[in-house]
């Protein structure tokens, strides 16, 4: 079966897509943005626009809600969420951004129409400011810092 375009691909089902990026300082927190549209914080990330890279949107969102420019590294995390009330089903990456030292810290600029704020957080104060979601697939990008295993997680919670 094929469209009237002649692109069989262009029939099938779209999934939603977003980028975070685990940001760290000397001491192992991680950076948390608090979105004025939430109750919740999140990485700083977004979704992925268009005909966007997963990683191209990772960099894009870095200087939207930080303001500084930054080529992330390698793929912590991939999270297939299932769709619920209000969302449909998504793909979610996360990706390295190392450690940001008190320099770079310092050029924060929040888009103050977007966020709030943004903290450093343990692990401990990201799992009461996140959603549950968040804080398990931000448990698992912690440990792939560390172990080097890229985690492929379904609703946050490891699969692979």
């Amino acid at each position: 079966m094929t469209s009237s375009s002649g692109d069989y691909t262009a029939t099938l089902p779209r999934k939603r897509m977003g980028s975070g990026v685990l940001l760290r300082d000397d001491d192992g927190r991680i950076l948390l943005v608090e979105p004025v549209y939430k109750d919740y914080w999140e990485l700083p990330g977004g979704a992925v626009d268009a005909d966007e890279s997963p990683y191209d949107a990772a960099v894009r969102e870095l200087k939207e809600e930080l303001g500084l420019s930054i080529a992330p590294g390698r793929l912590l995390v991939v999270d297939w969420v299932p769709p619920r009330t209000g969302r449909t089903e998504g793909v979610m990456f996360v990706y390295d951004g190392g450690i940001l030292d008190a320099t770079r810290t310092g050029e924060i600029h929040l888009p103050a129409d977007e966020l709030r704020g943004w903290a450093w957080s343990t692990l401990a104060e990201a799992q009461q400011r996140l959603s549950p979601l968040l804080a398990r697939r931000v448990a698992v990008a912690l440990e792939a810092v560390t172990d080097g295993v890229t985690g492929y997680l379904e609703d946050g919670t490891r699969v692979v």
